[in-house]
């Protein structure tokens, strides 16, 4: 049996690459999205009553992803192996590319529902929208399997003077939120070797994390579970930016960030 669905519409937001999104919706606050219904057909009455509702799920395509496996490894593994069902957690990579998400509805204008707290990356299909009604959709006493044993303590994430000066200015200019993604990458098990985007240097305590082709240098204490973001610098070597190569046409913006004394 082969089964087709056509996209009703399509979310837009800011965030174009997987790393820019947060694991959950939930983490993902102060970042807003919409979604963009298609004309001409009859969707406008389908919004009907909706607005009323504060949280929404939302069914999507994972449109960047291709191809699966049987197990996968979470962001943070159970106690007592490494890899899991992924039937049994929340891998965008499944047999069939589907998504489901919890968002908040802030609010609609004709075709366009403004969002916040959505997981989803710029130019995502939506295949379904449906209201969160939470006596029939909570269940917060229900057991979590794994997910109950995770050793999920919290790092506090302090950002210093000059990192916060650099990621207001970078906000500023192009609307790139580096210290909530700072602090949504490393809340939890933010050492994990099988992170490509955090380079750890133990013997000084001191490590990197990525964001697009910026780079966060940041200081931590696994006694006291708490990280000091330092600074913000370009990926970029001198001979990059020099180049008139710009792959990712974002070299005048490093260029003005390098001339800012913060």
């Amino acid at each position: 049996m082969k089964i087709e669905f056509e996209p009703i519409g399509t979310f837009y937001s800011q965030a174009s690459y997987k790393y820019e999104v947060p694991r959950q919706g939930v983490f993902f606050r102060g970042h807003p999205g919409r979604i963009e219904l298609l004309p001409h057909k009859g969707f406008e009455e389908a919004l009907r009553d909706l607005g009323s509702f504060e949280r929404l799920w939302i069914v999507f395509h994972f449109h960047q992803n291709s191809g699966w496996r049987p197990t996968t490894r979470p962001p943070v593994p159970p106690a007592d192996h490494d890899r899991v069902g992924t039937f049994a957690s929340r891998s965008p990579y499944r047999p069939n590319p589907i998504g489901l998400s919890c968002v908040k509805l802030v609010s609609m204008e004709k075709l366009t529902l403004h969002l916040d707290e959505a997981d989803l990356l710029n130019e995502t299909p939506i295949l379904d929208i449906k209201p969160y009604i939470p006596k029939a959709d909570a269940f917060p006493n229900a057991k979590a399997g794994w997910v109950d044993a995770q050793n999920m303590e919290q790092w506090k994430i302090v950002p210093s003077e000059i990192f916060k000066a650099e990621s207001d200015w970078i906000f500023e200019m192009c609307g790139w939120d580096l210290q909530s993604f700072a602090e949504c990458q490393l809340a939890n098990s933010p050492l994990d070797s099988t992170r490509r985007r955090v380079k750890v240097n133990m013997e000084t305590h001191t490590a990197e994390l990525a964001f697009r082709t910026f780079r966060m240098d940041f200081q931590f204490d696994e006694a006291k579970k708490q990280i000091l973001l330092l600074r913000i610098r370009s990926g970029y070597s001198a001979a990059e930016l020099a180049s008139t190569e710009d792959v990712y046409h974002d070299k005048p913006l490093h260029l003005a960030f390098l001339k800012q004394k913060f």
